[in-house]
């Protein structure tokens, strides 16, 4: 697939008028500039085709463009493309949200909506404090997360998000979040029980009776570096959080969707939180959309004949019909036996490859957990030099890469073709050879 249609004044009007996220603009290269993009790869507007290894920032399930899900949104699109959500409903809000109470485990059964992830942890947060103001139980005003877990932008998100180091310039605006230890493991990892030991301590010695809620990206925190943790400490933490009568969040915006190998990362570890946080993979990287499903007693406590007790939030697109029938059209893509076979080889490919790497002294900590694989490279932190050279070198070998400073990872489309991942491995093999 090519397309040699270049448009010259792109990069110009780029130049003068956007701002990049997460970007230092006076130093960062020129930027790419998309015209197409077809499964696991994007056109550029020279005609080079990059194979995506992000999942252009972990949104894309699918592949770009999947005929499937153009072919939804095209057609809601020409009947109801947007509606106030505080005083209608629509079939693709409704359908989606009982479809999603059907995945996820136990009674979590009700489905607020709202733009993006970082606005989905905001619901969270935001209800887990007026669900115990509802009941009275005034005293529960505390949050607790983990150290290194990143969460959002908004100024909730980002207070427990804050230790994730992306923050500091808005510090004094963030309100206190006690920081627990997360006990990151990896292969061949021998003090992982000691590091859940401690972890755990630290974890009993906070849940006093003023906390709210325990928020927690389960079993793999994204931005901090793909650090994964075990399905057991995710069983131990949900235990604690419940007898402490506080709430359990789960932070899925990343690891939903089937990145964990199953569907969702709390089928996988076994556990029930009273809240999920999805985006990202909900539309198949379509469009905008975030979800918080928290189970039907939290909802209840919010029903009166007062509208003080009610949950006074909302968006502008809120349940947006395109963003919705996206997410319907990937959900049937995700169940289907073609999906689960491709993330089932992804894995397997990502365990061989990363079985043989590990031998290298210069591999520090390798982990896979579903179709996501991650080693480090050194310790020298986000500000790491290994990083922007790695990427640079996959570029010339046509792949999109975006390491996190020393962590090299995949976290691929679910189409991308065995080919040209062990050719991603190999490129990477051949890189840390030349180290």
């Amino acid at each position: 697939m090519s397309d040699s249609t270049r448009d010259p004044d792109v990069l110009e009007l780029d130049r003068r008028h956007v701002w990049h996220p997460y970007t230092q603009e006076q130093t960062a290269p020129v930027p790419l500039v998309a015209v197409a993009g077809k499964g696991a790869r994007i056109v550029l507007d020279d005609g080079r085709e990059l194979i995506d290894l992000v999942s252009s920032w972990w949104v894309n399930l699918h592949g770009h463009g999947h005929p499937a899900i153009a072919a939804a949104v095209a057609a809601q699109a020409a009947r109801l493309e947007q509606v106030i959500f505080a005083d209608f409903t629509h079939a693709p809000a409704a359908r989606l949200a009982a479809r999603l109470a059907d995945l996820l485990p136990g009674k979590l059964d009700r489905v607020f909506y709202s733009d993006n992830g970082s606005t989905a942890v905001e619901v969270a947060l935001k209800v887990a404090l007026q669900y115990f103001a509802n009941r009275g139980d005034v005293g529960r005003r505390h949050l607790l997360a983990f150290q290194g877990g990143y969460h959002g932008d908004t100024v909730g998100a980002m207070s427990v998000g804050k230790s994730s180091g992306y923050f500091r310039a808005w510090e004094e605006l963030l309100f206190p979040v006690d920081m627990l230890p997360f006990p990151a493991t990896w292969i061949g990892d021998e003090a992982i029980e000691a590091k859940e030991t401690e972890a755990f301590a630290a974890l009993d010695a906070a849940l006093s009776d003023g906390v709210a809620a325990v928020i927690i990206e389960p079993l793999i925190q994204g931005a901090s570096g793909m650090r994964m943790c075990r399905p057991e400490f995710l069983q131990g933490l949900a235990s604690r959080v419940k007898n402490a009568g506080a709430l359990l969040i789960f932070d899925e915006v990343m690891t939903g969707f089937g990145r964990t190998g199953a569907l969702f990362a709390c089928l996988k570890a076994g556990v029930e939180p009273d809240m999920v946080c999805l985006s990202k993979g909900l539309t198949g990287g379509f469009l905008p959309m975030g979800a918080t499903v928290v189970r039907e007693e939290i909802h209840q406590a919010f029903l009166s004949e007062s509208l003080s007790q009610a949950f006074l939030h909302g968006h502008s697109y809120t349940a947006n019909p395109l963003g919705c029938a996206a997410g319907l059209a990937s959900l049937d893509l995700l169940l289907g036996a073609d999906c689960q076979a491709q993330r089932a080889g992804i894995e397997a490919i990502h365990r061989e490859r990363l079985q043989a790497l590990s031998l290298r002294p210069k591999v520090l900590r390798p982990r896979v957990t579903g179709t996501i694989a991650a080693l480090d490279l050194d310790d020298s932190g986000y500000a790491s030099a290994q990083g922007p050279r790695l990427r640079e070198l996959f570029l010339e070998r046509g792949f999109l890469f975006r390491p996190l400073g020393p962590v090299a990872y995949f976290l691929p489309p679910y189409c991308l073709e065995a080919a040209d991942l062990h050719r991603a491995w190999d490129t990477l093999e051949g890189a840390l050879s030349r180290a």
